[in-house]
C-alpha cells in the first residue's frame, strides 16, 4: 500500500473513531503533499512524500521549542503530539551508529582533508540518505567532526 493511500485510509478511520488530533494532522500532510504536487505538476512518490514529513516534522520541532520558551506548555504538548502522528508515517530512522558508518565512507570516498570539503561530503552523504528520514543538523555536525579528526 502506498503512502498516499495509507493516509487516506487513516484518515477514514480517525474521522470513524473521532481522533480530532490525527484527522487535522492527517489532513495537514495530505494539504501539503497536495500543494507540493500542484507546484511540481506531478504525482509524488513515497520518498517525496516523507521528504515533506521530514520538513512538517522539522517545523513541528522549532515551534514547539519556541512554545516552550514562551511557557506555553500545552501549545508544546500538541506540536510534540503531531510530530509523533508524523513520525508513524515515515521509514525507521537511521541510528546515530549507522550515520557516522556512512559518514565516515562519504569522508573516505570523497578524499575529504579539511572543512573546505564539507560541502562535497554532505552532497555525497545525503544522496545516501535519499528517502530516508534524517536531519540534516544531525548529519552537519557529524560531517563536521569527522572533518576535523
Amino acid at each position: 500500500m502506498s503512502l498516499h493511500d495509507r493516509l487516506t485510509e487513516d484518515l477514514k478511520s480517525a474521522m470513524r473513531s473521532r481522533d480530532q488530533l490525527r484527522m487535522d494532522v492527517i489532513r495537514m500532510i495530505k494539504a501539503a503533499v497536495q500543494y507540493k504536487e500542484v507546484e511540481l505538476k506531478q504525482d509524488l512518490d513515497d520518498a517525496a512524500m516523507s521528504r515533506i514529513m521530514t520538513t512538517l516534522i522539522k517545523q513541528r520541532k522549532e515551534s514547539a521549542e519556541q512554545f516552550e520558551k514562551g511557557n506555553r506548555q500545552d501549545l508544546a504538548t500538541k506540536e510534540r503530539q503531531e510530530i509523533s502522528i508524523i513520525e508513524s508515517y515515515l521509514p525507521a530512522a537511521l541510528s546515530s551508529e549507522e550515520l557516522t558508518r556512512i559518514v565516515d565512507a562519504a569522508v573516505k570516498e570523497s578524499g575529504a582533508a579539511s572543512l573546505k570539503d564539507m560541502g562535497q561530503v554532505m552532497k555525497a552523504v545525503m544522496a545516501r540518505l535519499a528517502g530516508q528520514s534524517v536531519d540534516g543538523k544531525v548529519v552537519s555536525d557529524l560531517v563536521k567532526a569527522a572533518l576535523q579528526r
